[in-house]
């Protein structure tokens, strides 16, 4: 047996609560090790570079799953090692690289010499059932790539953000100059954003171009408070607008009024009402998601892949810190953002809350960078907030400590370093995949939940709202018979840059530092800026 993944220590906050119980069923999953990831991810740059020859020519699910799809050797040896031990397992992705198997854990610990203990979040008093580390027969590596839940920990900061009062002032409606209304400075309605970015408010023409949103940890969206949102901030739009919704892993979206989620309610009426008549759905993945620690996000991936025409952009605006995530499961959902951005998909996530300290903020002496935002393969979105426009201190960025800086953003980040000097030098990678790639508005911004009004802050306010903008464009683009802009970063770190407003004030403070500064170019507060829907249309050649 060789050690396969192993962690240094129990990640903050947990304590270890002694041995799991022998007859504790475990729902387990194995990736298989894919065919060609490098073939995946020259795919994926060939058809998102403005400059390639093949930019735009998306490849099919099935061209896709050929990248993927394990060897016949590596299914062969995996399932040959699963019958010696009396194990059945089930295929549950698309390519076949992922399978899932239930096994006591007194088998668990023999089979992979492990030992599985109960872990206490400290804060929360949640349990889970980890190892430390895990070995698998040396004859299967190069077929294993990776178990799990094993090393990877829960995310027990899976907080949603707190509403507050809505100031009493008359909030921006309807917009007919360009002036962004003096009540943006402190209420960001649909209206501020049209006037700050130039949105236009003309329906979208193409029904096939969808906008999908992403729900996780019991989040619902209400369609009264969308219809009391629109009623209010877009009365040029019929009221009965809507979105449709999607159910995986025991998902479903009740309508009471106290079920009405904060995160949700935002994130549809941050699409519905700023992507005017965009086809919207909301993807409810419920609790009885099968990967453990990340609370439904293979499964939503690995159902979107499964889907013959999956939505053009998704939006999500969860994440967690990246040192709670195995670097080997890091790797395998950064790929699986991969194989939908090769197939045209637009991925953004908020950027998290807590400036350098990650997610929220937290204890730190070394900056913590977020996942997924370290994956080079989606779009990372942080917040700026006021009018004009300046860094919200809490937007995460900063520098993977797992995924290398991709070359695309190589000579904006090396603009930024150099500028940088020696300030925080040690707390952060400084050749890690850098991140957000762009930002919005993310304080301040009224919604209407439980029927309700009030204020919500946070980069999950940002990332719905430039996800709109994107899928705005690829209406035009659907309309004029061009495809999808599909994975953005390549095109934003080139002919897209100069589209965007530069912001170049503010900073992202935290573990007892002043974080990162904004600057003139892409900065780690706010990337490369906000949308200017005027010089985007002109970037992408409309």
């Amino acid at each position: 047996m060789q050690v396969h993944e192993a962690r240094e220590d129990i990640p903050d906050g947990f304590v270890h609560s002694g041995a799991a119980p022998q007859e504790t069923v475990l729902n387990l999953r194995l990736a298989l090790v894919q065919s060609d990831p490098a073939g995946l991810e020259k795919a994926l740059m060939d058809v998102s570079t403005p400059s390639s020859a093949l930019y735009g020519q998306h490849l099919t699910k099935e061209e896709v799953e050929k990248f993927v799809a394990p060897s016949p050797d590596s299914v062969a040896a995996v399932n040959a090692w699963f019958a010696e031990n009396g194990i059945e397992a089930k295929t549950i992705s698309p390519a076949g690289d992922w399978l899932s198997f239930s096994i006591p854990v007194s088998k668990a610990n023999e089979l992979l010499n492990a030992d599985f203990s109960v872990f206490t979040h400290q804060e929360t008093g949640k349990t889970s059932i980890r190892t430390l580390a895990y070995s698998i027969p040396a004859d299967l590596k190069g077929h294993v790539d990776l178990v799990h839940p094993t090393i990877t920990f829960p995310n027990p900061f899976a907080r949603l953000p707190a509403m507050v009062a809505p100031p009493k002032i008359k909030p921006a409606v309807n917009v007919t100059s360009d002036a962004v209304p003096a009540s943006c400075s402190s209420t960001i309605t649909p209206a501020c954003l049209q006037a700050l970015y130039g949105i236009p408010t003309t329906p979208a023409k193409v029904a096939s171009n969808k906008l999908a949103v992403s729900g996780f940890i019991e989040q619902f969206a209400n369609q009264a408070d969308l219809r009391s949102f629109l009623t209010t901030f877009r009365p040029d739009i019929p009221a009965s607008t809507t979105f449709t919704l999607q159910t995986l892993d025991g998902g479903q979206n009740p309508q009471a009024a106290n079920e009405a989620g904060v995160e949700a309610d935002l994130d549809i009426q941050y699409t519905v009402g700023v992507a005017t008549e965009v086809p919207t759905v909301f993807i409810s993945v419920g609790e009885q998601f099968h990967d453990g620690a990340l609370e439904g996000f293979l499964d939503i991936i690995n159902f979107l892949l499964g889907e013959s025409a999956p939505p053009q952009v998704l939006t999500t605006s969860y994440g967690q810190n990246e040192n709670t995530i195995s670097r080997a499961l890091a790797n395998n959902l950064c790929n699986a953002y991969a194989q939908l951005g090769a197939r045209g998909v637009s991925i953004l996530f908020a950027s998290g809350d807590g400036g350098v300290a990650g997610s929220q903020t937290t204890r730190c002496t070394t900056f913590l960078p977020t996942f997924p935002s370290g994956c080079p393969f989606m779009t990372s979105v942080g917040a700026t907030t006021g009018v004009p426009e300046t860094s919200a201190s809490f937007s995460s960025g900063g520098f993977s400590n797992f995924f290398a800086q991709p070359s695309y953003q190589a000579s904006a980040v090396s603009g930024f370093l150099s500028a940088l000097g020696n300030t925080n030098s040690g707390k952060f990678n400084r050749s890690g995949r850098a991140f957000p790639d762009v930002s919005a508005q993310g304080d301040d911004v009224e919604i209407i939940v439980g029927g309700e009004s009030g204020l919500v802050g946070g980069t999950s306010c940002s990332s719905p709202i430039f996800a709109s903008v994107v899928s705005l464009l690829n209406d035009q683009l659907a309309a004029a018979g061009k495809p999808p802009l599909g994975f953005l970063n390549p095109f934003l770190y080139s002919t897209g840059a100069s589209a965007l407003n530069d912001i170049t004030t503010g900073s992202n403070p935290g573990c007892n530092t002043q974080g990162f500064p904004a600057r003139a170019g892409w900065d780690p507060v706010t990337g490369l800026g906000t949308p200017n829907f005027a010089k985007l249309k002109t970037a992408v050649g409309l």
